[in-house]
């Protein structure tokens, strides 16, 4: 009889589920895409009800659910740091409380709240960087390799290395808070004005626009880095211990300025602000990997934990570090614990086998949220009066989307099961031509209604990445950045020398300029038939035509919304920007031809002169 194991992850940050049966993944995802609260930390009801439905079975047949971290050792940190900076903290110490003593503390009863007290099974708890480790490793093509997981904070860990051999990880050294990599980033994040927790690969996108001037100052006064990759933060700085902010006025005294608001303008101090923490991170990385390296002896390494989704630093460990190859989670955050708890039950707490064949992973390319049927999206769109056209065959629809994308148009694609993790992988995304010089700034400022510095990732065809990348193998998560290849570069060195800050988005530096970052780099995710079918269908016809096998791949959502689940989202995205056309599944709607949407144009107008 099959074995189903449930895993949760709740009450911090961007809360998830995931279903294991036998070892097999099948399902996982977001509480955010159910609710439309973007990162809703709130206990996955509506996620672990979908995984549910997916497996085919009530409550009562699961066997384990797994919880991704321990509740009460990280009270413990909380209560004893308070209690080392005393008084100062208390307000904070005392905000903290109410949800602790009502929620947190108290997780087996929600959880047989949400199974409507129909579970008998057993509950275990991994500690955080266990389910970060499990879930980097147990997922992974590899029989064995090294482990590094770095984050805010677990419980105590916030750095951890160890090995994982067959179906078990061990954790062998680990980095304890207040020293966070995680954290430092944030305060920076905080600091340039971004939301902390989610405007972190904002940082990492404004960072190519300013030089690491500052590198050296963080490195003599914020962090004391160690050539083996261990580190210490000077707390003298920092805010997260004793307050509600991330940083303190020694911190804005040592850069000269106060933290910049979210809405005022970003100078060129600040850009070279985030160059300088982005650089500081990525030696961080490289010299903790080559440590996990020496004192492990393995060839591959998986990483996880939220640091592990700088991808700048995953392609500079790729190219410049010790290891033959590298696995990361997709879900590297906290979602991602859901399912490292669930596979850490499977394998270390049962005993259970694990097979790996060295070549491919088991993640199913992430795509474990749930999809919808083509009979069913017919069927809402005409209870919606929305125009539509529907294609028999795929090859039709995928020449009728490939003229749009070709025409400069934006597609938004609903199709298949969603992706579990932060990015959207082809089955949630928008699409544009990667040729066009305004696609760019036409995305983000139309589109995605937000800063126009952002950079887009391409999406290539897996036979095609080494034409255009200097990638030498698959990267189906978007998880590597790699350099434009030089012949695919333009002659702009000199024009690029003169300008500074956003100013250099006027160049077009590459024949695929709206997908090359202004160093050249791109944040790239391959595409092949197994995982992406329709996708993959639809880039060779735009290859044929073209021949091109590039296109835009950016999330299916605007600004302070998650990425969306189902068609009645995909359909309101669509109508409340100017999105061009919308395919989903086999169902075609174009933009020009759909009735307006109550208050579609107020929304626009709202981002528009925000």
């Amino acid at each position: 009889m099959s074995k189903h194991i449930l895993g949760i992850s709740a009450f911090y940050h961007d809360s998830a589920a995931a279903l294991v049966r036998d070892g097999d993944i099948v399902a996982a995802a977001q509480e955010e895409r159910f609710t439309r609260k973007k990162h809703d930390p709130g206990f996955p009801a509506r996620a672990v009800e979908y995984c549910l439905r997916e497996a085919g079975i009530g409550p009562d047949k699961l066997d384990v659910v797994a919880f991704y971290d321990k509740p009460i050792l990280k009270f413990e940190r909380l209560l004893e740091t308070y209690l080392a900076y005393a008084p100062r903290g208390l307000r904070s110490f005392w905000e903290a409380m109410p949800e602790w003593m009502e929620t947190k503390l108290h997780i087996p009863r929600k959880i047989e709240k949400a199974l409507g007290k129909q579970f008998n099974g057993d509950y275990i708890f991994t500690e955080h960087h266990e389910s970060h480790a499990a879930a980097a490793f147990f997922p992974s093509q590899f029989p064995e390799a090294a482990i590094l997981t770095v984050d805010g904070v677990g419980e105590w860990a916030t750095t951890t290395w160890g090995v994982g051999r067959g179906n078990r990880v061990e954790i062998r050294e680990q980095i304890s808070f207040p020293h966070s990599l995680g954290m430092l980033y944030s305060a920076f994040t905080y600091y340039l004005g971004f939301r902390v927790n989610s405007g972190e690969y904002k940082v990492m996108g404004l960072a190519p626009y300013g030089e690491p001037r500052f590198a050296d100052l963080i490195l003599k006064e914020l962090i004391d880095l160690r050539e083996d990759g261990s580190f210490r933060l000077n707390m003298r700085y920092f805010g997260y211990c004793d307050g509600l902010t991330m940083t303190n006025a020694r911190f804005h005294n040592l850069f000269g300025m106060p933290p910049r608001k979210p809405d005022e303008w970003i100078n060129q101090t600040q850009m070279d602000i985030a160059a300088s923490i982005q650089q500081v991170t990525e030696e961080v990385m490289l010299r903790l990997a080559r440590h996990v390296h020496g004192k492990s002896g393995m060839k591959h390494l998986c990483l996880a934990g939220g640091c592990s989704l700088n991808c700048v630093a995953n392609g500079r460990m790729l190219r410049e570090g010790p290891f033959d190859d590298i696995f990361i989670q997709p879900a590297a955050g906290d979602a991602g614990g859901a399912l490292g708890a669930a596979l850490f039950a499977w394998h270390q707490f049962l005993g259970n086998d694990r097979n790996a064949n060295g070549r491919s992973d088991t993640q199913k390319g992430s795509l474990l949220g749930p999809a919808f049927g083509s009979d069913e999206i017919a069927d809402h769109l005409r209870g919606i009066a929305a125009p539509f056209h529907r294609f028999e065959q795929s090859d039709e629809l995928c020449e009728k989307v490939a003229e749009l994308l070709i025409a400069g148009k934006a597609v938004g694609l609903c199709a298949g099961r969603m992706e579990f993790g932060p990015r959207a992988l082809g089955c949630r995304s928008i699409l544009g031509d990667a040729r066009s010089e305004s696609m760019q700034s036409m995305l983000n400022l139309k589109i995605k209604f937000r800063e126009s510095f952002r950079p887009f990732a391409p999406v290539v065809l897996e036979e095609n990445v080494s034409d255009y990348f200097e990638l030498d193998r698959p990267s189906p998560y978007m998880l590597l950045v790699a350099p434009v290849l030089a012949d695919k570069r333009l002659p702009v060195a000199n024009e690029m020398a003169r300008l500074q800050g956003t100013e250099k988005l006027k160049v077009k530096r590459s024949v695929v300029p709206a997908v090359t970052h202004v160093d050249f780099s791109a944040r790239i995710q391959t595409v092949d038939e197994t995982r992406h079918g329709l996708l993959c269908r639809l880039m060779r016809t735009f290859r044929e035509k073209t021949g091109c096998p590039v296109l835009v791949n950016t999330s299916f959502n605007i600004r302070g919304e998650p990425i969306v689940c189902s068609p009645q989202d995909a359909y309101r995205c669509f109508m409340f920007t100017d999105m061009d056309a919308l395919v989903l599944e086999d169902v075609l709607l174009l933009k020009e031809e759909q009735p307006p949407m109550k208050g579609a144009e107020e929304y626009k107008r709202s981002f528009l002169n925000d």
